[in-house]
């Protein structure tokens, strides 16, 4: 019997981007939700028509918007073995679903990061903040805790009951450094895999402004050292 996968999109005012993006999900998946964050423009209009679930979130956050979608799936019987993070701007491809579920199903992988690397991305892609905040926060995770991740990308799944006990609680920008730095401190087994990555449609609501920027970078930086202080206070106790 094939695995119950859900997918969870994150979308504030992605009205010219969001079918495509639904439109190129893979058939495999069983449930499309995209959560709408407080958008302005069209975007559950557009994301109904297209097939997907649409729920609201009115609190400005990334964290706030996946977080909706993880309480719409707890209230669902059957619950999914896998589910997938996946951006709404088309910056990802999601066809590309299929490589990233593929080390859970056949090798009973926790964790798969989509790795948008130097070699698949579209040039202009990714922001000098978001590469330099990439290198960073990797960095210092291959320091603290010897971690092999090379990107923090949004494209991502993990196996139901491994998410439920990461208990996740970022609101905004850090979500994706706390699910890893979480999956690090578990144990978990994970992978990367490389990924395309292309122009988003519209301008970035994070990354594209001096200030998203410093804030997210704020965000995962108090992540990492947080859960750096945690490991250094627990190998002094022992």
């Amino acid at each position: 019997m094939p695995p119950i996968i859900k997918v969870i999109i994150p979308a504030f005012n992605e009205a010219d981007s969001i079918a495509k993006v639904i439109g190129d999900v893979p058939k495999q998946v069983s449930e499309i939700i995209v959560v709408s964050n407080n958008s302005t423009d069209d975007t559950e209009t557009v994301a109904k028509k297209a097939g997907a679930t649409v729920l609201s979130e009115e609190k400005r956050g990334y964290g706030y918007a996946c977080l909706k979608g993880m309480d719409h799936i707890a209230r669902q019987n059957p619950k999914p073995d896998i589910v997938v993070f996946l951006d709404g701007d088309y910056s990802d491809y999601p066809e590309e679903l299929s490589k990233i579920v593929a080390p859970i199903i056949e090798d009973d992988i926790d964790f798969v990061i989509g790795a948008r690397v130097k070699e698949l991305r579209e040039d202009g892609s990714m922001t000098f903040p978001q590469k330099f905040g990439n290198w960073l926060a990797t960095s210092l995770m291959s320091l603290f805790f010897n971690s092999k991740f090379t990107d923090l990308g949004p494209f991502r799944a993990i196996k139901y009951d491994k998410l439920l006990l990461l208990n996740m609680e970022d609101k905004t920008y850090g979500w994706t450094v706390e699910m890893q730095l979480k999956a690090l401190k578990r144990n978990y087994s994970y992978r990367e895999i490389p990924v395309k990555y292309r122009n988003r449609i519209g301008v970035s609501k994070v990354s594209g402004t001096v200030k998203g920027a410093i804030f997210a970078g704020v965000k995962i930086l108090s992540w990492i050292f947080k859960y750096s202080f945690k490991k250094m206070s627990s190998n002094a106790m022992e």
